[in-house]
Order: C-alpha cells, then sequence, then structure tokens
C-alpha cells in the first residue's frame, strides 16, 4: 500500500510547494527578491527571467535594489518593471534600480488576505482532484477484481487520513501568512 501513496503523496506535496512559492511573491511585511520573480525582461534578443539577468537584494525591509549584470540592460530591466506594475515607482541612479515599497493600508492588507484566501482554495481544490483520481483508481481496482472490497476500504481511509493531512499543511500555512500579513 505504501508503494501506492509514494507517488500520490508527492503530487499533493508538490502541490503545497507550488503554494509556498505563489505565497513568497505576495509582499506582507518585509519584501523580499521572490516578489519579483514575475517579472521578464528583453535582454539579449529573447525574454529572461529578471533574476537571470539581474542582482536583487533587499537592503532594508521595505526596499529592493536591482543592479543588472550588463549595464546596457538597465533601460530594459526599468521598463520591464514599470510594465509590471508592481506598485512601485523604480528609481534609476544609471548604475542601478532601488524599488522602495510603501506600507500597506488597512484596506490593502484585506485585499490580500482575500487574495491569498482564494489561492489556497484553488490548492485544496487541486489536493482534492488528486484524492479524486486516486479514490476512482482505487474503485477501478476493485471493480477489476484486483483488490478486495475490505482493500479498497483501507486504501480509501489511507488515502482521506493523506489528503486531510495535505490539506492541513496548507491551512497551517495559509494561517501563518494570514498573521504575517494583518500583524503588519
Amino acid at each position: 500500500m505504501d508503494k501506492y501513496f509514494a507517488p500520490i503523496d508527492v503530487r499533493m506535496q508538490t502541490a503545497q510547494q507550488a503554494l509556498l512559492r505563489d505565497y513568497s511573491e505576495i509582499r506582507a511585511g518585509r519584501i523580499t527578491p521572490a516578489y519579483l520573480d514575475g517579472i521578464v525582461v528583453e535582454a539579449y534578443g529573447q525574454r529572461s527571467p529578471l533574476k537571470e539577468v539581474a542582482t536583487i537584494s533587499a537592503p532594508q525591509a521595505k526596499v529592493l535594489v536591482v543592479e543588472p549584470w550588463d549595464k546596457s540592460l538597465l533601460k530594459e530591466v526599468e521598463r520591464s518593471i514599470l510594465k509590471a506594475n508592481i506598485g512601485v515607482n523604480p528609481t534609476n541612479d544609471g548604475v542601478r534600480i532601488k524599488l522602495a515599497f510603501p506600507d500597506l493600508t488597512l484596506d490593502e492588507r484585506k485585499k490580500m488576505v482575500t487574495r491569498i484566501s482564494q489561492l489556497t482554495e484553488k490548492f485544496r481544490e487541486e489536493i482534492r482532484a488528486i484524492r479524486r483520481d486516486a479514490r476512482d483508481d482505487i474503485k477501478a481496482q476493485e471493480k477489476a477484481k484486483e483488490l478486495s472490497e475490505d482493500e479498497q476500504h483501507r486504501m480509501e481511509e489511507e488515502l482521506d487520513k493523506l489528503t486531510e493531512k495535505h490539506i492541513g499543511d496548507v491551512n497551517k500555512a495559509f494561517e501563518a501568512k494570514e498573521k504575517e500579513i494583518l500583524s503588519l
């Protein structure tokens, strides 16, 4: 049975990790370089993620500094940041770009909580879909007489426990992110 549930567990963990990656792009208290992960820059005739053409650092809690490795890309990096519409205007000093983020208002924080709530529900549904696929497979095995009815019930119970564990982990991650956003 463990061999059967290992790939299901991995799929559910992958969904959890994707949620945590998405959370890292949501600004809460301290701004992190991950906030700029979605920005793509036109460089050398192709589109590249910002982090592949520049160093991104957070010298202060609400400041990011982007320093392109090739200074000729400075204007293109600035253009890409403006195009991304992240709610802050870049300051270009000819060597690096500085992004100073303002404090979040209570309304903005509430909107963020709503956004992470929707995002979290999407990942809960993804985990449930994985469970549904596995349950359909278990039922098909029972119909094909590859499993007894008792084995089917045991496997379904085990699947439910695994699903509850992962949804519980997702809920804990949501509560921690919500607390981080609201406690600014």
